[in-house]
């Protein structure tokens, strides 16, 4: 079974219909015991150190992975992919390119996810099969959700975990299923967490590895980790390429911004902590969240893999405190 790679979440189902194992590059860099040292890796090879740390990871990532193909997002993630697929190609790394379309319109996302089928040699009914299977594991998915935001039986850095794993699936769908469905069990045995304050988390998944446990030591938990959420596809699709068109995150801040203000409210959050990654284009969107959330609201830079620096700490300290005041 070929290993393909990717760059972002992409229609994973495709991969799945070829007898292709899917591994999202993001999840196998930030999850290695090596992630610092993957960092500087990219650096020897050339990287600028005022590149984004989660490219130099998926740039060492690719080259120390056996992998069949890396299918590159061009638009609708990273503005810095088309250069981290340059990179890789003169490595030896066979590309294959894919691109959400900048305008969210059914005619486009259906040429692009076509094209994607017809490289891979699958047919729209094989796809949609597998779909239909993912639907049911990513059902499990949604009750991690509603367990982390309405029973309130699952931590932020759990919800965050399943969530993030549902772009690959682990590289097996039927695995992962049974790994979630033994943690639910684990789960609704609990006694509810007693929160003080109830947190938003919006942005790309942190690099920061303990965001989560810190806060919950401050006294506030995570029961809304929007990007992750969307990995899950938390909402019922005709076929793929509705399920595509649904998807948030490859169109845009106000795409974003209408399902984080419905579910903000929905969960009864407290306050919101906006994390941007340091040399990365979005941080200029972090405008238009602060302008349009009515809530309290933190701005969170993060660098290279870790855990938090000691003024970020404080910054969430502080935020913290001022909510609980």
């Amino acid at each position: 079974m070929g290993r393909i790679g990717f760059t972002t979440t992409i229609p994973v189902e495709i991969i799945l219909a070829a007898g292709k194992e899917p591994v999202d590059l993001n999840n196998v860099f930030i999850t290695s015991t090596r992630a610092g040292e993957m960092v500087e890796m990219a650096e020897e090879a050339g990287y600028p150190r005022n590149t984004c740390g989660w490219i130099k990871g998926l740039y060492a990532a690719a080259l120390e992975n056996d992998l069949e193909a890396v299918i590159a997002v061009m638009h609708g993630d990273c503005s810095n992919t088309l250069a981290l697929m340059e990179t890789l190609e003169i490595k030896g790394i066979k590309i294959i390119p894919f691109a959400f379309p900048y305008v969210r319109e059914r005619e486009m996302i259906e040429h692009n996810i076509n094209r994607l089928m017809n490289y891979f040699g699958v047919s729209s009914e094989q796809v949609e099969q597998v779909r239909k299977r993912l639907d049911a594991v990513r059902r499990l998915c949604h009750k991690i959700d509603e367990m982390t935001w309405k029973d309130n039986l699952v931590s932020g850095f759990e919800n965050h975990y399943y969530l993030v794993s549902s772009s690959d699936f682990n590289g097996d769908p039927e695995k992962y299923e049974e790994e979630i469905k033994a943690f639910i069990a684990r789960a609704s045995r609990r006694q509810p967490y007693k929160d003080t304050l109830r947190l938003a988390y919006i942005g790309v998944p942190p690099i920061f590895t303990d965001l989560y446990q810190v806060l919950e030591e401050m006294g506030a938990r995570v029961v809304y980790n929007e990007v992750q959420r969307q990995f899950a596809m938390p909402f019922v699709s005709d076929d793929i390429y509705e399920q595509y068109l649904k998807y948030t995150y490859p169109y845009g801040a106000f795409a974003r911004l209408e399902d984080i203000q419905q579910e903000i409210e929905r969960r009864g959050v407290d306050g919101v902590i906006h994390y941007t990654q340091t040399f990365c284009f979005r941080q200029i969107e972090d405008l238009i969240y602060r302008e349009k959330i009515k809530l309290p609201f933190l701005t969170l830079e993060g660098d290279k893999p870790g855990k938090l620096d000691a003024r970020s700490r404080m910054r969430l300290e502080a935020f913290i405190n001022m909510l609980k005041r």
